[in-house]
């Protein structure tokens, strides 16, 4: 579904992101693993356009990126939950979960909040008029993802949604994610820094260091010793 190959990132003159290349299949959840500062956010923001320049193949379903503005790939169908949720908080439930119509392809627009948002997130369904700056930081991430969600898109980015979430909240929102996968069937691009749900919940991963692809393979290929080298500090 996500084809990236010798793909290159840059803010200004610093080059982040070196010669990646890996493949994001349709129907599965891959997770990009590092230390922090290792380049995972900047590959995400990459994806949706919001790094100062790229050059290298990047093709969603087929579909050139390369040079597209932010909205056509959201409209192409990716959405993307950033770090730190970033929700609008004057805004109410609702219309924080509305606002995520504006990136839906033309054939999507318009229509009132998913099914699917009440079926996942029922205090979301039941509090629609609260504003999203009272909620807690997992009813925000909740909201975060119930925002993508309104997209109607075929893949989601989520970068790191369990941090500073907590416990009793992150077993839940780790739940969500493999039911949108495997319930839903949306194609799932994880930073997430949890090596244990990684590999409960991946099919696959890509363990990135200084910018670079330096291990990939299945889940069940993410072996302690690759995590001691290349995430431990």
């Amino acid at each position: 579904m996500l084809q990236v190959a010798n793909f290159n990132s840059f803010y200004g003159s610093s080059h982040i992101l070196h010669d990646l290349t890996f493949e994001a299949r349709s129907g599965e959840i891959l997770t990009v693993l590092g230390r922090n500062g290792v380049g995972k956010t900047t590959l995400l923001r990459s994806i949706m356009g919001l790094t100062d320049s790229t050059t290298g193949l990047l093709e969603f379903d087929g579909r050139d990126l390369a040079g597209e503005p932010t909205h056509k790939r959201a409209r192409a169908g990716i959405a993307y939950v950033p770090q730190g949720r970033e929700i609008i908080p004057d805004f109410s439930v609702r219309e924080n979960i509305l606002m995520g119509r504006f990136a839906a392809s033309d054939s999507e627009k318009g229509g009132g909040i998913p099914e699917i948002v009440g079926t996942l997130f029922p205090y979301l369904g039941e509090n629609l008029d609260r504003p999203g700056g009272l909620l807690s930081g997992g009813q925000q991430q909740q909201l975060a993802i119930a925002r993508a969600l309104a997209q109607q898109p075929k893949m989601i980015l989520l970068d790191e949604p369990t941090e500073g979430i907590q416990p009793n909240i992150v077993e839940m929102i780790e739940k969500t994610i493999q039911d949108l996968n495997s319930k839903y069937g949306l194609t799932i691009l994880l930073v997430e820094q949890n090596v244990a749900f990684s590999r409960r919940a991946s099919h696959r991963f890509v363990m990135l260091e200084n910018g670079r692809a330096v291990a990939e393979g299945r889940a069940d290929e993410l072996t302690d010793d690759i995590v001691r080298r290349h995430m431990a500090i």
